[in-house]
């Protein structure tokens, strides 16, 4: 039940092997999870960042600068290898969805399994952004409650 990802969430996970590639990295890390979060844009995930003043120009810097001192093991996700922070990421979004009493696994539960991978790139990228676990998820429910029924943030890709 709480392994169906919603359409955009797919859409992220391909994106983010196509971020890999662009970065010429033969690996998946949290990284590329965070930035294809941004550059798809259209996710709770994106606009809980957007609204915290987070940019896909300035994450990227920020990812540029700790990448090079994080290369990981990779285990094999889809076509390219995910890196193990990789693997818990998406095993902790799929508590997230339960957490959040969601039947699908949408951006924000994949944001929040990010911000809580301790020593991941998208982890210390975040909270070099002032971004963190403990402040994200109020930001998340809020965002939620506000935004209730508001089709502009349909996970599924609405009509």
């Amino acid at each position: 039940m709480y392994e169906k990802l919603t359409q955009r969430m797919e859409q992220i996970i391909k994106l983010s092997q196509q971020i890999a590639r662009e970065f010429e990295q033969d690996y998946v890390g949290t990284e590329h999870l965070l930035l294809a979060i941004l550059r798809e844009g259209s996710g709770v995930g994106a606009a809980v960042l957007n609204e915290a003043g987070v940019t896909l120009a300035r994450t990227k810097e920020i990812i540029d600068r700790h990448i090079k001192s994080s290369m990981e093991d990779t285990w094999v996700f889809g076509r390219l290898p995910g890196t193990p922070h990789f693997r818990n990421v998406m095993a902790t979004a799929i508590e997230e969805a339960r957490q959040f009493e969601s039947k699908e696994v949408c951006s924000e539960h994949l944001l929040m399994a990010l911000a809580r991978e301790t020593g991941s790139v998208a982890q210390v990228t975040l909270e070099e952004m002032g971004i963190r676990a403990g402040t994200l998820r109020a930001r998340i429910q809020k965002y939620l409650e506000s935004a209730a029924g508001s089709p502009s943030i349909s996970e599924t890709g609405g009509a």
